[in-house]
């Protein structure tokens, strides 16, 4: 079963991706914050992170540069609703051990689930 480790501080949005994810077969996580999601990925070791960028505390950049040191082999996909963010973000997935994919909100559930499995499915 694919691995997907859901990562927003507003609780609704992780929750309801969460759920879209589980209907369409993934065993998905969630987490509302960095520190959260770093304890939660080193135990359920995702397959698959999809962060918020713009969160209180540590962001979405610091948790990709993380969690791309300690694992790897997890790919990336960003979910911003912030289009300032964009060119910031592209610079910092230059330097993950695997290309990021990244998606502004709003994003339909359809495009969401279309770029994930692609990210899974490519070597």
């Amino acid at each position: 079963m694919r691995r997907i480790l859901v990562v927003d501080d507003e609780r609704l949005v992780a929750d309801t991706l969460r759920l879209i994810f589980i209907k369409y077969g993934f065993d998905a996580r969630v987490a509302y914050s960095v520190e959260d999601a770093l304890d939660r990925a080193r135990d359920f070791l995702p397959q698959l992170l999809l962060c918020d960028i713009s969160m209180p505390g540590r962001d979405g950049l610091e948790l990709m540069e993380t969690l791309g040191k300690e694992q790897p082999g997890c790919k990336v996909l960003v979910l911003t609703g912030y289009y300032s963010n964009l060119q910031r973000v592209r610079e910092h997935a230059r330097h993950l051990p695997r290309p990021a994919g990244i998606l502004t909100k709003p994003c339909q559930p359809a495009e969401l689930l279309r770029e994930a499995d692609a990210m899974l499915e490519s070597a």
